[in-house]
Order: C-alpha cells, then structure tokens, then sequence
C-alpha cells in the first residue's frame, strides 16, 4: 500500500527539462567558452548546485567563484520560472486524485529552491504539498537516499511504502537502491536513458495521469 509520493521537480511535474539543457551553454558562452562540449548538462545533471558550480570552475578554468556561478545561472533561469514555464499535462488532475484518496506527497528536486517555490506558486499547487526538501537540506542531493529518507519521514513510513516518482535514471537507481517503489516518467531530455529506467522502475508511464492506475 503506498503512504505517500515523493515527485521529483524538472522533468516530472514541471516542462521544464529543455531549459536546464541550454542554460548550461548560455553560462558557458557568456564566460567565454566559445564552443561548450555537447555532454555538459548530461554531467551536471547528476550533481548538486553546489558540486556543478565547481564542476564549471575546474573543468573550464573559470576566473570566478562558485558563489557567483551560482547566483547568475540562478538569475539567468530566474525568469522563465516565475513568469513561463508550465506544468505537465495532468498534474493537476493527479494531485486532486490523490486528494481525493488522502494520499501525502511531496517534493524532492536537485533545483534551486527560490526557483522551485516560485514556479510551484504561480501554478498555484504549492500549498498542496506536505514538504519540499532539496540540496539545501541534503547537500548530497539524489546521489545519496538521504533525501528520500527524509520524505518518508515525514510520511511516517517505511521506503517501500513510498512511491517515488522520476524522471532520471541516476535518480531512480539511488531510489531503487534504498528499496523505494519507484514510477520512471518519460521525458524527452532522457531518451537515451529510456530503456534502463524501464528495466529497473516498477512502474513507467508517459502521462502524469497515468499514475492513478497504479495507486
């Protein structure tokens, strides 16, 4: 039976995945690295705030500190999270299904938290989560279960009662490994995970609506 959902942010209930693919080379190019390498958001994707701002310094010998790699890749999506980007398709359904069933959920994202409020406020669902907890709580992000321990805490209840619900494969491998039920939802920005997340889920789906066929 499952007590609670914990849903990631990017990805899952947000469309907002192809932001953070071309913000990654916008920052580089504004600080002069003319020809940023394909791979980098895949690279980044798996690391907290505080780790990919590092990351930027050290591989590409940034004359800047990690506190303002963090600030202007902050500022430059800044916008696009409080005036544009949208919720997926039935989210909003699903959340009054679960309601409906008095099922908990949360949330549980790797994005800057000032972002993720300001987005989940204009979209008018941010009260109807029970927690938003990200690296600013647990700075070791996704990488490690702790924050997903942290959301079924809060549920008062054990990892395989809670399902987890993601969209990136080295999310759902750290979920997996700390025995959570785990729903993979697809998303264009993973196409090439796709395959892996469906072998290891114990659920997949396209369509946040077809998550209530699984409560």
């Amino acid at each position: 039976m499952i007590k609670g959902i914990i849903f990631d942010l990017d990805g899952t209930l947000l469309d907002s995945m192809m932001v953070w693919s071309s913000i990654d080379r916008e920052f580089l190019i504004e600080n002069g690295i003319t020809d940023p390498p394909p791979d980098v958001s895949d690279v980044v994707k798996k690391m907290t705030v505080d780790e990919s701002s590092q990351y930027f310094i050290d591989r590409f010998g940034l004359k800047c500190t990690k506190e303002y790699v963090i600030w202007r890749i902050e500022d430059m999506v800044r916008e696009r999270y409080e005036k544009k980007i949208p919720l997926k398709p039935h989210v909003t359904e699903l959340l009054d299904y679960l309601d409906s069933c008095s099922i908990p959920y949360g949330i549980a994202t790797a994005t800057y938290k000032r972002l993720a409020e300001a987005a989940l406020k204009r979209c008018g669902i941010y009260d109807r989560f029970r927690f938003l907890l990200t690296d600013m709580e647990y700075p070791t992000g996704k990488n490690c279960p702790d924050i997903f321990i942290g959301g079924a805490d809060r549920f008062g209840a054990d990892p395989q009662e809670v399902l987890v619900v993601e969209d990136s494969l080295h999310c759902i491998e750290t979920a997996k490994e700390a025995h959570f039920t785990v729903c993979g939802v697809y998303d264009s920005v993973a196409e090439s995970d796709r395959s892996r997340i469906m072998e290891i889920s114990d659920y997949y789906v396209y369509s946040m609506d077809e998550i209530m066929n699984i409560i």
